[in-house]
């Protein structure tokens, strides 16, 4: 197992060629003390036994797909199921390969870029597909860049699993939290979506304004504007760190587990989109490029 280490001033990023895992994200608090904004482990082997996805690529489909079967075009395709739902790429999605590292760069604006070739019907998707991660440093910026080929129509969704933790108190109630959007996908059993939106207002959803999280915890696929950042913006009062969240995808997905003092921002296109006409299209065609950039900077509040 490969890890790569970049900096800039500001920011210093530790990556792994398994899963591309994002391991260590470290920025300074308002002290000017090191702060590593992500959960992980410190040992790299232990990734290997991990279930909770821990700063991973997860796909070939981030988040949700109800059934056991893809429809693609005239064919169908079985894929992996649990109690109903195939869940960030199946069994052993992209977040459980060793990924090829392609380039590291120095300078400035560093960045470290991984690759992985999944073959046709790994995990039950058709096509062979070519995925690309960049993690790129910009100033106070993170800036992660998946793009994907295919040589035959496919379904993709990716996004990067972090989890992200902006002080070092055993719990989140404190943390202030923003997130730019009107509606939500309802989600029923196994948090799948219904295929019905859903307004914010006068719902506990509701972060249109900064907010303390308090007792809320979220699972939630917020919609957003593909056009129009950020997405959500989140800040520890006692540590000063802001992180905000920029992205040309559709929705972002605000995650907060119930036994861990973290918060996921998961920016991608809607869950469960292959079922579901109405939701934008998850379907990669030969010739495309599949791309998610999506970029979390960081501040101080006073």
């Amino acid at each position: 197992m490969k890890q790569v280490t970049i900096k800039n001033d500001s920011l210093e990023l530790t990556t792994l060629n398994y899963g591309a895992v994002v391991q260590k994200l470290i920025v300074k608090d308002r002290k000017g003390r090191p702060v590593n904004c992500v959960v992980g482990f410190e040992n790299p082997e232990d990734y290997r036994e991990d279930d909770r996805f821990l700063g991973a690529c997860v796909g070939r489909f981030a988040g949700r797909i109800s059934g056991s079967q893809l429809q693609i075009e005239d064919q169908t395709y079985p894929i992996y199921s649990h109690q109903g739902i195939h869940l960030h790429g199946g069994k052993k999605g992209l977040g459980k390969r060793i990924w090829t590292l392609t380039e590291v760069r120095e300078g400035k604006e560093p960045s470290v870029t991984y690759e992985y070739l999944s073959p046709h019907l790994e995990e039950g998707y058709p096509g062979n597909l070519k995925v690309q991660v960049t993690y790129q440093l910009q100033g106070n910026s993170l800036r992660i860049i998946h793009r994907a080929t295919t040589d035959q129509p496919t379904v993709v969704n990716l996004t990067n699993h972090s989890y992200f933790r902006l002080d070092e108190k055993a719990e989140i109630d404190h943390l202030m939290l923003q997130v730019f959007s009107e509606k939500r996908l309802e989600t029923g059993e196994n948090l799948v979506p219904t295929g019905q939106f859903l307004p914010v207002e006068n719902t506990s959803y509701d972060f249109r304004k900064p907010m303390a999280l308090g007792k809320t915890r979220l699972d939630t696929p917020y919609v957003t504007d593909p056009g129009q950042n950020p997405k959500v913006i989140a800040w520890s009062p006692l540590s000063g760190i802001r992180i905000r969240v920029d992205s040309n995808q559709p929705s972002v997905v605000v995650y907060t587990p119930e036994d861990l003092p973290a918060i996921c921002f998961e920016t991608q296109n809607y869950p469960d989109a292959p079922a579901h006409e109405a939701f934008p299209s998850c379907l990669l065609l030969p010739g495309e490029t599949y791309r998610n950039e999506s970029v979390f900077s960081f501040d101080l509040v006073p």
